[in-house]
C-alpha cells in the first residue's frame, strides 16, 4: 500500500534542490522565506559568511499592531516590505530570491510582491 508522503519532506527536498543553485553572495545576497501554520519569516543571507544581514518576521514587535486583523497574504505583504526596507538601510538593493520549497503563490508572492513594491529587485 502507498503513503502519501509527508508534505514537509517533500517541501525540504525541493528546498535542497533549490540550494543547488541559489547561493547568497556579499554583493546579491539570499532572501530566504519560511512560512509556518499562522506566521511568516524572511531574511537577507550572505552565504559566503554565512551571515544574516536583516531578518523580520511576522511576530516583530513592529509589525504586530500594524498586521492586527488583517490577512495572512497581507501580513506577508507587511513583511516583504518591512524586510525590503531594512535590507536598503544596509546597502542591499539586489537579491536571490530563495521561496525555501514554497510554491510561488499566495503568501510566498505576496511577500515577494511586497518587497519588489518597496524597492528591492530579484
Amino acid at each position: 500500500m502507498l503513503k502519501r508522503a509527508d508534505r514537509n519532506q517533500t517541501r525540504q527536498r525541493r528546498h535542497v534542490r533549490i540550494r543547488r543553485t541559489v547561493r547568497g553572495l556579499p554583493a546579491r545576497p539570499r532572501l530566504s522565506v519560511f512560512r509556518s501554520l499562522n506566521h511568516i519569516y524572511a531574511q537577507v543571507v550572505d552565504d559566503t559568511q554565512g551571515v544574516t544581514v536583516a531578518a523580520v518576521s511576522s511576530r516583530d514587535p513592529d509589525l504586530r499592531e500594524t498586521a492586527k486583523g488583517k490577512k495572512k497574504a497581507d501580513v506577508s505583504a507587511l513583511v516583504g516590505e518591512t524586510i525590503a526596507k531594512r535590507a536598503k538601510d544596509k546597502g542591499i538593493t539586489q537579491v536571490v530570491f530563495d521561496r525555501g520549497g514554497y510554491l510561488y503563490h499566495g503568501r510566498v508572492k505576496a511577500l515577494a510582491d511586497g518587497a519588489r513594491k518597496a524597492g528591492l529587485q530579484f
